[in-house]
């Protein structure tokens, strides 16, 4: 397999920006769900819910690429973006409580943070595919990076 420094590059933009949009994703979306007022929200509980999204989808992302399952149709890789966000608040709420315990582990809080991770998520995937073109050469995206650039990150080198 022989990358040149273009690819590198743009699959490194591709990890980035998936990361940053989970970790953005999951932090909002925790303090959405903790309070009303600035002073009562978990600033520190959300951004270890991020850090751990955006593990998770770096890692994800890194699987991906290895398995080579990375030039994927629109809705397909918009699905997988949803499950690893969802995913990835989840492993973002086990870490970040003190002792993990089945039983005791918040688990409704947990589910709503995720819930609205993901909705968001799709949110974000579907302003980013744009408007549908009547011409059927135009390949869409649920990437924020430019078409070309994700385009050349998630090709599968020849």
């Amino acid at each position: 397999m022989n990358w040149t420094w273009p690819k590198w590059r743009a699959v490194l933009l591709d990890l980035l920006e998936r990361a940053g949009w989970s970790a953005g994703q999951v932090f909002f979306a925790t303090l959405l769900a903790g309070g009303s007022t600035v002073a009562g929200l978990p600033w520190s509980y959300a951004a270890t819910l991020g850090l751990g999204a955006a593990v998770v989808s770096v890692a994800g992302t890194v699987l991906q690429y290895l398995g080579r399952k990375t030039d994927l149709a629109f809705w397909p890789d918009l699905g997988l973006r949803l499950a690893k966000t969802f995913l990835g608040s989840l492993f973002g709420s086990f870490v970040a409580a003190e002792a993990f315990d089945i039983m005791t582990f918040d688990w409704a809080t947990a589910l709503d943070v995720a819930f609205l991770a993901t909705l968001t998520a799709l949110g974000k995937g579907l302003l980013a595919r744009g408007p549908v073109s009547s011409a059927p050469d135009v390949r869409t995206s649920p990437s924020t990076l430019p078409v070309d650039r994700y385009e050349e990150a998630v090709a599968r080198p020849r």
